[in-house]
C-alpha cells in the first residue's frame, strides 16, 4: 500500500485475512503474534517491515477491536510494558536499521523482556548527575557502575542503559545511550524488597560489562536527548493507560461501597464521590492524550498525567482502607516474591495502599514532574541551576 494512506477499511480487510490464515483457536500463541507483527498489525503507525503499515496511529483501535472480538491472543502488555512503552519508541526514533530489525519483533511478541537502567543511588531525581561510566575500548565500551529501582531486571534479556562517556563535559552533555545484554558477564541483579514484601524492583551492578558499539543508540554524547524520548513515553505509558470506566484503583472501592452498605458513612460517601469524579476525569484526559499522540510525539502532558495518577491512586487506596475498617488492615502474604508484573487490583486493599506509595517515586518523582509542568506547560521561570555549565567531574557529590 506504499504511496497512499491506509484507511480503516483496508486495516479490517488485512485483519480478517490474518485471522483466516492463522485462526486463533488452532494457532499457537507466539506463532499468531509473530504473524500479526509480520502483517504490520502490531503498531499500525510504525513503518512497513517493523510491525506497522505507516497508517495513522488512531486506527490501531480498529485492529485491536477486530482481534479482541475474534478471541485472538494479546502480547501480555503488562509483562512487557517497559519494552513496549519505552524501549520500542526509542529504538524506532534513534536506532539503526539493523537495530530496529533485530529488536522490535521479539520485543513486541514478548519473547524478550526489557528493563530500564537509568536511576542510580546518587542520581534519582537528578538523573543527569549519573555516575555509571562507559569507556571506549576499540569496538566496544567497558561499563562500570550501579543502577537502582530497576523493574523486571530479574526477568529481562535487554536493558536500556545510559552511562557517562565524557566526565569533562557538563552533566547533561557527556552521556551516551546503550542497549545492554542482561545475560553478559559482569551484570549482577539483586532484589530490593519493598514495603509490600515483594521485590519487583532490583539494583543492578555493572562490573566491566562489555557493550559493543553496535548497540549504541544515537550519537556519542547525545544520551540525554535520546533519554528524553524514553522518559516522555514512560510517563505517557504510566499515566495515560487505557482503562474502562471504574477501571484501576477506583473499581474495588466502588464495588465494596455497593456491596457493603453497612460500611457507609456520610463523610466517606462525599470523599468517594469526589474521587470517582476525579478518576473519570483522569480516564477521559488519558483518552484525550492518546488522541493528541496521533499528531506527534508525546510532550510534557504525559508528566501531568503521571503526576495526577500518583496522587489519585494514593488518595483512593487510603479511602479504601478507611472504608473497610479492620479488614483494611489485613494483609494476605508477606512472602518475599519477585513478580513478573504489578497487579494493583488482583490483591487486597492493604497491598494497594502500600504499593501506591511508590507511584509518586517511580517514573519520575512528583516533585520533578511538578517542575516539568511548571516550566514546560505553564511557562513559569525555571529554577536556578548553578551546575548547568559545570563539568561533571567538578560537581560536588
Amino acid at each position: 500500500m506504499t504511496g497512499r494512506t491506509i484507511g480503516a477499511g483496508e486495516l479490517r480487510r488485512r485483519t480478517q485475512q490474518l485471522l483466516a490464515e492463522h485462526p486463533p483457536a488452532t494457532t499457537e500463541r507466539t506463532a499468531f503474534l509473530k504473524a500479526r507483527f509480520d502483517a504490520g498489525l502490531a503498531w499500525v503507525h510504525y513503518p512497513e517491515g517493523l510491525g506497522g503499515l505507516g497508517a495513522p496511529r488512531s486506527l490501531q483501535a480498529v485492529v485491536d477491536t477486530e482481534l479482541e472480538e475474534a478471541g485472538a491472543p494479546d502480547n501480555d502488555p503488562r509483562r512487557i510494558g517497559i519494552g513496549l512503552g519505552m524501549a520500542a519508541p526509542t529504538i524506532l526514533g534513534f536506532g539503526t536499521d539493523e537495530q530496529k530489525r533485530r529488536f522490535l519483533r521479539p520485543l513486541w511478541v514478548g519473547e524478550e523482556v526489557w528493563c530500564q537502567l537509568f536511576s542510580e543511588p546518587g542520581a534519582g531525581s537528578d538523573l543527569a548527575a549519573l555516575g555509571t561510566r562507559a569507556v571506549r575500548d576499540g569496538d566496544s565500551w567497558a561499563v562500570d557502575g550501579q543502577k537502582v529501582w530497576t523493574s523486571s531486571a530479574h526477568t529481562a534479556r535487554w536493558g536500556i542503559l545510559i552511562a557517562r562517556t565524557d566526565p569533562d563535559l557538563p552533566k547533561h552533555r557527556g552521556i551516551t545511550y546503550f542497549i545492554c545484554d542482561m545475560t553478559d558477564p559482569g551484570v549482577e541483579v539483586r532484589p530490593l524488597r519493598q514495603l509490600t514484601g515483594e521485590a519487583e524492583f532490583n539494583e543492578v551492578f555493572l562490573t566491566g560489562v562489555r557493550v559493543p558499539d553496535s548497540r549504541r543508540l544515537g550519537e556519542v554524547g547525545d544520551g540525554w536527548k535520546v533519554a528524553q524520548t524514553t522518559l516522555m513515553n514512560e510517563r505517557v505509558s504510566i499515566g495515560g493507560m487505557r482503562i474502562p470506566r471504574e477501571g484501576g484503583m477506583i473499581g474495588p472501592v466502588a464495588k465494596a461501597w455497593r456491596e457493603r452498605p453497612e460500611l457507609r458513612t456520610h463523610d466517606l460517601h462525599q470523599r468517594l464521590l469526589s474521587l470517582w469524579v476525579e478518576a473519570e476525569v483522569a480516564r477521559l484526559t488519558g483518552e484525550r492524550l492518546r488522541q493528541q499522540l496521533v499528531a506527534g510525539q508525546p510532550g510534557p502532558e504525559g508528566s501531568g498525567m503521571k503526576l495526577g495518577f500518583a496522587r489519585l491512586n494514593q488518595e483512593i487506596s487510603g479511602l479504601e482502607v478507611e472504608l473497610l475498617g479492620e479488614e483494611g488492615l489485613l494483609y494476605d502474604d508477606w512472602t518475599m516474591r519477585r513478580p513478573d508484573l504489578v497487579d494493583f487490583t488482583g490483591r487486597e486493599a492493604g497491598y494497594r495502599y502500600l504499593r501506591a506509595k511508590g507511584n509518586s517515586i517511580e517514573g519520575g518523582t512528583s516533585e520533578v514532574l511538578l517542575n516539568i509542568v511548571a516550566e514546560r506547560v505553564l511557562g513559569l521561570p525555571p529554577e536556578p541551576r548553578t551546575d548547568k555549565d559545570v563539568a561533571w567531574k567538578d560537581l560536588n557529590r
